[in-house]
């Protein structure tokens, strides 16, 4: 419902220089001596998804020797900043990577392509519907899913085993996996995992095993106090008696592995997504494996294939069809799939993920088959989270603060949480 989508561009002054450049603005491709496209294409990674990316885009170039893209890259907040400010000025590039929480935000202000303008040369046909279906704003496809991670256990293999302690399995509970880490800090003198009630991914999992989400539809909250009281009443008995780490280490949290109590040493798993966890491999040399999150007590499966990362198409190019040619390359040409590896999550084409699965190495093998294991086991995504959900991440967390540090009940903090986040989706 476009009526429900009142935040972001659409609600402030950015807005009115989107609307104004819409209307009449050229594009923000080029054409060089009146014959060959010139495409912007820009992405956030780091040093080696930037040289793997040249040399596909390299391989583009000379499969359409009519066009050049001109590429560029950052780290994500830096990226971020920089996209935000080249939306508000109409000059957002030709193809752009977005982040699952930027497509509300886009796509409702204008920014992004409707992309069945150009479904002739987009193939969506190897792209399972519901990942595909996390593009889509009120029915619109508005960008593409590049590849696909999911949340883990991440454990410290050695530490775990000595412990005696039985291995994660698939399909364990949340309360199995409570008592795990209870016996596991009881055994070894560490917190069994970092507490995971300051995590609205977490809570996100715990809620749909429940058959519960973290929003409705509309963009509006799908949960209640009641739900969020439930969860961190859960995790607070934890903490208290031992099992989880305290407030101390899980308030330095910042987005890192180096600073999470299991990278510290001071933990003996952390929930986290599957990419991200080859931090871990250099600050635990004896070893680490992935193990499904747990499910609802009725074995309702909470965990979900997210996409990693979209590709979408500037409302404003010039040349949507060359744009469209370069986002079907990335995602579905054999070529590109071998460059790329899994350095934007294991790849959504399902028959490129077959071909390129034997040729993965290392960590990414690692998560390939992690992933695989789950196939088939899980249910759809949800839909892109409204564009508050942001600044609601953040204030999750800050009144979870509250409760390990035994300023705020379970209940306070929730309802505190509640009443913030309504107001945040409204405005």
């Amino acid at each position: 419902m476009p009526g429900n989508r009142t935040k972001g561009f659409c609600a402030s002054a950015v807005a009115l220089v989107l609307c104004a450049l819409a209307a009449g603005c050229g594009g923000s491709g080029e054409t060089v001596g009146g014959a060959k496209v010139v495409l912007r294409y820009t992405w956030w990674g780091n040093p080696d998804r930037a040289e793997r990316t040249e040399q596909a885009v390299a391989l583009f170039e000379k499969q359409h020797p009519d066009i050049q893209v001109r590429t560029s890259f950052s780290g994500y907040d830096a990226y971020k900043q920089k996209l935000a400010v080249q939306a508000t000025g109409g000059d957002a590039p030709d193809v752009m990577q977005l982040d699952y929480r930027q497509i509300d935000q886009y796509a409702s202000g204008g920014v992004l392509l409707d992309l069945a303008k150009q479904k002739s040369f987009l193939r969506t046909a190897e792209i399972d519907p519901g990942l595909l279906a996390t593009g889509r704003v009120d029915g619109t496809q508005y960008a593409l899913p590049q590849g696909r991670g999911t949340e883990t256990l991440v454990y410290d293999v050695r530490a775990w085993k000595a412990s005696g302690v039985p291995l994660p399995r698939q399909g364990w509970t949340w309360e199995q996996w409570a008592a795990s880490t209870s016996e596991l800090a009881k055994r070894t003198g560490k917190p069994g995992t970092t507490d995971p009630g300051q995590s609205e991914d977490a809570f996100e999992v715990w809620l749909r095993g429940q058959g519960k989400a973290l929003y409705t539809k509309a963009g509006g909250l799908g949960f209640t106090a009641d739900d969020l009281t439930a969860w961190w009443t859960f995790t607070d008995r934890l903490r208290r008696e031992g099992a989880i780490s305290p407030a101390e280490q899980t308030t330095q949290l910042d987005g890192s592995v180096e600073n999470t109590p299991l990278g510290r040493g001071k933990a003996l798993s952390d929930f986290n997504w599957d990419a991200p966890s080859s931090g871990y491999l250099a600050l635990i040399p004896t070893g680490t494996a992935l193990a499904p999150m747990p499910s609802g007590a009725d074995g309702t499966p909470g965990q979900y294939f997210k996409p990693s990362m979209f590709l979408g198409i500037s409302a404003n190019t010039s040349h949507a069809k060359a744009a469209a040619q370069l986002v079907d390359f990335l995602l579905n040409d054999q070529g590109a799939a071998k460059i790329l590896g899994a350095t934007r999550g294991i790849p959504v084409n399902e028959s490129i993920r077959s071909e390129t699965a034997p040729l993965l190495k290392d960590f990414d093998r690692t998560v390939a088959d992690y992933q695989a294991s789950l196939e088939g086991t899980l249910k759809d995504p949800p839909q892109a989270p409204p564009s508050g959900d942001n600044a609601l991440q953040s204030t999750f967390q800050r009144d979870y603060d509250q409760v390990s540090y035994e300023r705020m009940s379970p209940r306070e903090a929730a309802e505190n949480y509640i009443t913030e986040a309504k107001a945040e989706l409204r405005s």
